[in-house]
């Protein structure tokens, strides 16, 4: 770590134990991050390593927020915040020399498994943020284009926080946007071609893809969508693990 960066640090966890960091003014920090270092869901982590410093200074006004003082909406965005947060401390663990997520994994354990999510004086795993809070918690189908999993068959990683304030308009459109896009999902005559996710989670959209796709569809997709509604069949992609850096 150079000495600029050390400073910062030093002077982040100083203003957080004297309690003048709030979780809000934290999440701009790492906002600007993410403008510098995601464009259109690619992800710099080469520019992430040089500034891991204000990264790890993030981490830790999460790993101290106190929850209780947050409304729903806000405790949704910090999870959703810290999952994908924690993804990209994890993956400039080993980067450059990983190509995929997977590749820091085990025999025994996927990387989601992994204990590094340091919250409330607890440490979870990705799965724990995941499958034990976001999905039970708020149970809504949106979480699977907000979390991301830094692979390019994923959802893209937004370039900007999500905050409580406009948490249901970021997440609306995060998933209007993967609905919409023609490399993520395509309807080809009566057949609907879509993402894993859709399989894997089945459940949260209630067993009802094509319904899922008219509420966010747009335009033409749309209009197909619901001319064809009773007939259309679903066909899943391949999903792409590779890095979705540069």
């Amino acid at each position: 770590m150079n000495r600029p960066n050390r400073r910062y640090l030093a002077g982040l966890i100083f203003l957080l134990i004297q309690g003048l960091v709030s979780w809000e003014s934290s999440a701009r920090l790492y906002g600007e991050l993410l403008q510098k270092y995601v464009s259109n869901g690619v992800v710099d982590y080469q520019g992430f390593k040089k500034e891991e410093a204000k990264l790890d200074g993030y981490l830790r006004v999460l790993e101290n927020t106190d929850l209780k003082v947050l409304s729903q909406k806000e405790q949704f965005a910090f999870f959703v915040n810290a999952y994908n947060s924690w993804t990209i401390k994890l993956i400039l663990s080993k980067y450059p020399s990983i190509k995929s997520i997977k590749d820091l994994g085990s025999l025994f354990k996927s990387p989601w498994q992994k204990k590094i999510v340091r919250i409330t004086g607890e440490v979870l795993t990705l799965d724990n943020i995941e499958h034990d809070i976001l999905r039970p918690r708020f149970k809504d189908p949106r979480i699977h284009f907000a979390v991301n999993c830094a692979s390019k068959g994923c959802p893209p990683l937004m370039s900007e926080p999500f905050r409580g304030e406009v948490l249901d308009q970021q997440l609306t459109d995060m998933t209007e946007r993967f609905i919409n896009a023609p490399l993520r999902n395509r309807l080809e005559g009566k057949i609907l071609y879509v993402n894993p996710i859709f399989k894997w989670y089945s459940e949260d959209f209630n067993k009802d893809i094509v319904g899922f796709f008219i509420r966010y569809a747009k335009g033409d997709l749309k209009e197909r969508l619901v001319r064809n509604q009773k007939e259309i069949k679903i066909e899943y992609l391949d999903y792409d693990w590779s890095l979705n850096g540069r």
